[in-house]
């Protein structure tokens, strides 16, 4: 066990992956020479060579389409999209393609490729760089999506992801790259896709949410019960697609207060379908309204340093959403 930032938690799965097995490759903008412009994919050409960490051209639709070929005659692809903003010039090659590879085959053919990218804003990176697109590949059948928020989560979903038959988006909040640290296994473990995890038990509000947000969210709840007595129960559910049904029902009928967090869009993210299934779950358990904090419904992240604080979540506007809906 080491500690470690989310960062190298990432780097680690991918070469732990690669020196178990030579199918594994590495793809993407910069990932070799350069090692990422998050330094994600640092140190690995040097180590597996210039065949299995691959600088490609600046062309997303090819980095995908060429990870979905490799991936369906036997290797295990990991495409890098240097920024999630840039995987729309792909999404017919992975929701048109590898979504549905084995489905339209009867099950005769797998597509087991990782695309990774990085979401989210805090970086002045204005509407190319600051994206959180995961709810227009949300809707897919056949796709897995996760997000992770530990350094532990970073490592194990990602070595469950490029060991998976089928394909999976990987997004990583390159806010939590250097912020988030943990304690870290140095020896061989995965985390399961597809299972949600409690940071936090509580009594008084349910809070559930993905990726950068549940930093504020656990300095709020941390807050509030100093300040008001108010006891927080925190849900990561780290596994987008599919959702842990399960876990999301267990969390809201302990305390029949529920708050839905997520930096991306409000209007048909993944809260609205978290919300859906509370609704249909558990409508007799609720004390209040379903309430969602989440990005504003505005097309692009702006690149005024203001309008960008305007634009996202924090710390106090967590804790005053705790607030109201722990007094409702």
């Amino acid at each position: 066990m080491a500690e470690m930032e989310y960062i190298d938690a990432i780097r680690l799965a991918m070469k732990e992956e690669m020196e178990k097995d030579e199918n594994v490759f590495v793809l993407g903008e910069d990932v070799g020479v350069k090692g990422g412009v998050f330094t994600t994919t640092k140190g690995l050409q040097d180590q597996f060579g210039e065949e299995r960490v691959i600088d490609t051209p600046l062309a997303e639709s090819a980095i995908a389409g060429v990870a979905i070929g490799a991936a369906m005659v036997g290797m295990k692809p990991i495409a890098e999209m240097q920024y999630s903003d840039f995987m729309l010039p792909a999404t017919n090659q992975i929701i048109s393609e590898a979504a549905k590879i084995r489905y339209r085959s009867n099950n005769d053919w797998s597509c087991p490729v990782v695309v990774r990218a990085p979401i989210g804003g805090g970086i002045f990176g204005g509407l190319y760089h600051s994206q959180c697109p995961e709810s227009i590949f949300f809707g897919t059948p056949g796709l897995k999506i996760v997000a992770p928020f530990t350094a532990y989560d970073a490592k194990g979903l990602l070595k469950a992801a490029i060991n998976d038959p089928d394909p999976v988006l990987f997004f990583e909040n390159k806010k939590c790259y250097r912020m988030i640290k943990g304690d870290v296994p140095l020896d061989d473990y995965t985390v399961p896709i597809g299972k949600a995890n409690v940071l936090r038990e509580g009594t008084d509000i349910t809070v559930i949410g993905y990726s950068m947000p549940l930093h504020f969210c656990l300095q709020a709840a941390e807050e509030l019960e100093k300040e008001e007595g108010i006891s927080a129960h925190i849900l990561d559910l780290r596994s987008l697609q599919p959702l842990d049904r399960d876990a999301i029902i267990e969390a809201v009928r302990k305390t029949g207060k529920v708050l839905i967090v997520h930096e991306d869009n409000k209007t048909g993210g993944v809260g609205a379908e978290v919300s859906a299934i509370i609704s249909e779950e558990c409508l007799f358990d609720l004390d209040a309204p379903i309430k969602r904090l989440c990005g504003p419904d505005v097309p692009a992240m702006p690149i005024s340093p203001p309008m960008e604080k305007f634009f996202m979540l924090s710390k106090d506007k967590v804790k005053q959403a705790m607030h109201e809906l722990a007094v409702y």
